[in-house]
């Protein structure tokens, strides 16, 4: 069986470890990480970060210039967490395997979509993405100046993917119903529309309110590759 490659963070591992332990950049990812998956990316900050360490906000300072430094050591962290497919697994093969990957990645943190978008990619994990991804693309036979372009359709996909995700998770940590009820409440809503203005909405209620997130996201993916495979056929 073929094994994938896998990145490792480019920081170190999560190593919060006693209070006396040397302050290093990768224990302040791991309390970032720790505040973030408590608070969420609004209500971050150094000195809930210090305050999770046990030291003074001004001794993160020498580590981690600014926020938008940290943001970027978290963007690093959730890239570094999807792993790169097999060279030798067939290119449409590969792009499914990393986005699933991704994805993955994303799910695990909060608000790890609206990082991902505001960073830039110029850590050794997120350019090693990029990287597989050009090269991918350029080995298959797409033209130089349609990588990129193509690359960010994917890239866009999987992000924006996760970030409703991440959303529906939120509303429904918000809300005091549990799924089937939720469900229920919200086929009720459509139900009650007009029938002669909304015959098609309300007939498809039921895919509506209880999508199956997992077959959405393999659907997507698969309509943007045929796209991809189309355009590469003309190229021929």
């Amino acid at each position: 069986m073929a094994r994938r490659r896998t990145i490792r963070p480019a920081e170190g591992a999560d190593s919060s470890g006693p209070l006396h332990t040397p302050l290093d950049r990768s224990r302040i990812e791991a309390a970032a990480v720790e505040v973030l998956q408590r608070e969420g990316l609004a209500n971050i900050s150094m000195r809930k970060i210090a305050d999770e360490l046990g030291v003074k906000a001004a001794s993160l300072y020498y580590h981690v210039r600014d926020k938008d430094e940290l943001h970027r050591l978290l963007a690093e962290r959730i890239g570094s967490e999807a792993p790169l497919p097999d060279a030798a697994l067939p290119w449409r093969e590969q792009i499914g395997q990393w986005a699933a990957d991704f994805r993955q990645a994303l799910n695990r943190y909060r608000d790890a979509a609206f990082i991902m978008g505001a960073t830039i990619a110029a850590t050794p994990a997120r350019l090693a993405h990029i990287e597989f991804l050009f090269r991918l693309l350029a080995d298959t036979g797409f033209g130089d100046e349609q990588i990129p372009w193509l690359a960010s359709m994917l890239r866009n996909y999987v992000v924006g993917f996760a970030d409703e995700e991440s959303r529906l998770a939120d509303r429904a940590q918000r809300s005091e119903m549990d799924a089937a009820d939720r469900e229920r409440k919200n086929r009720e809503a459509f139900e009650e529309l007009p029938a002669d203005r909304y015959p098609t909405l309300i007939r498809l209620s039921a895919m509506t309110v209880s999508p199956d997130l997992d077959r959405e996201f393999a659907f997507g993916l698969d309509v943007l590759l045929d796209g991809f495979e189309a355009r590469l056929e003309q190229a021929d």
